[in-house]
Order: structure tokens, then sequence, then C-alpha cells
């Protein structure tokens, strides 16, 4: 291969768009926002390659856990995560290693 495309991403996070869609959002403020979407927004992270970190919604992961989203660190992708529906954002950020936001 020839071509390279080169990202800002420390850290890539998988995450499962069909457990997702299971729970009908589940996480943010009010809890109708996609896993994905309310991770980037609380770590204020940019859109695509300018990101610090890349959150990116896959097909599916296999697992399918009830009530749970699964996600898998790119840099650890022996351990697997089942985030159950409104967990706490932060200890998730952290168990992922991911950069908080800046206070």
């Amino acid at each position: 291969m020839k071509r390279h495309v080169r990202s800002n991403w420390s850290n890539a996070v998988l995450v499962c768009a069909k457990c997702s869609k299971k729970l009908d959002g589940g996480f943010g403020p009010k809890g109708r926002t996609p896993l994905a979407k309310a991770l980037r927004k609380h770590l204020g992270l940019k859109k695509g390659r300018k990101g610090a970190a890349g959150i990116v919604e896959v097909k599916c992961l296999g697992v399918c856990p009830r009530g749970a989203v699964s996600v898998v660190n790119g840099a650890a992708s022996r351990e697997w995560l089942l985030v159950p529906e409104g967990a706490d954002l932060t200890a998730l950020a952290d168990a992922l290693g991911l950069d908080q936001p800046a206070a």
C-alpha cells in the first residue's frame, strides 16, 4: 500500500451500534443519547481524524449483552467492557484510559 492517512488519535474505541440501538439511547443527561455520541461529547472530542481519540461505532461485536453496550479499547483489545445503560461516563473514560476534559 502506498497511501497513508494520518490521524491525531492516541487511542481508538469501538462501540457496538447494534447494542446502542437496542437500548434506544440510554446515556447522556436525559438518557436518550447513544453511548458513542455521549462519550464524544463528554470528552469534548473533535470529529473524525482531528480528535485526540477515536470513538467509532461498529456494526456488531457479537457479544449482545442485555441492558448494556459492548465496548472495545483498541489499545487493550483483550479486555472488552459491557457498559450498562446510564453508566457514569467519567468512570468509563477512566476504564478506557481516555483523557478527561479540561475543567
